[in-house]
């Protein structure tokens, strides 16, 4: 999953994108009002952190043209004022949950957690390719019903490849979705990670899920014949 952090002290910034990336998230961050709207607008993401004091465009303004574009993604607000008329606000501009600085990580990721269950409930259905299943809550892999043991990345890889089932996935999007930086088109961390994916998943089974299309990108699909 993907988080945007907007938050202009980039010593607060550090902390909760290092503290999300161990609990295995995507996160991108952006230090202005204006520069979070832009990326809101540009990319895909499950959660937005927004502060409220940002500079160029505050939160509560970012917040509301977010809404107005439609976008339905999860925002948390954060803020060091602990005024009932900012929460209220908040709230009113669209926001999902409100918390003051400061504040235990634990909270925060627990209202993070609290908030993809709420507003994303399709993410936690069973996600099927053929006998390989995931479930996204225990973030349980099995194939015929063995546990298979991925490493955080290499399951953020194969459930963004199981939500795709069927569709080619270039390594842009892969990059865009499960790794935290821009794709230079020279990294090959991409093929390295399906090649893990492929000792754990396809090895020793007569059938392959996880194919190449060449020049292309990826494709998971029970169907050999892609």
């Amino acid at each position: 999953m993907r988080i945007l952090i907007a938050e202009d002290d980039r010593s607060v910034a550090g902390f909760l994108k290092k503290g999300l990336k161990e609990e295995h998230y995507a996160v991108d961050v952006c230090y202005d009002g204006e520069e979070a709207l832009f990326q809101a607008q540009v990319n895909e993401y499950d959660l937005i952190i927004l502060d409220v004091m940002l500079p160029k465009k505050n939160g509560f303004a970012v917040c509301q043209e977010i809404r107005q574009e439609g976008n339905l993604t999860p925002i948390l607000m954060l803020t060091v004022r602990d005024q009932l008329e900012d929460k209220v606000k908040g709230l009113q501009v669209g926001a999902d949950d409100y918390l003051t600085k400061p504040f235990a990580f634990k909270e925060l990721l627990a209202r993070i957690q609290a908030l993809l269950r709420r507003t994303q409930d399709y993410k936690t259905q069973t996600l099927k390719v053929g006998d390989l299943e995931i479930d996204p809550v225990a973030r349980k892999v099995t194939r015929e019903n063995k546990t298979i043991t991925l490493t955080g990345k290499e399951y953020a890889l194969l459930e963004y490849l199981m939500r795709n089932k069927g569709r080619i996935v270039t390594q842009t999007m892969i990059i865009d979705h499960v790794w935290d930086m821009n794709y230079d088109g020279l990294s090959n961390v991409v093929n390295v990670y399906i090649n893990h994916l492929r000792e754990k998943i396809d090895k020793g089974f007569s059938k392959k899920y996880i194919h190449t299309i060449r020049g292309v990108g990826y494709k998971i699909d029970e169907n050999e014949d892609v």
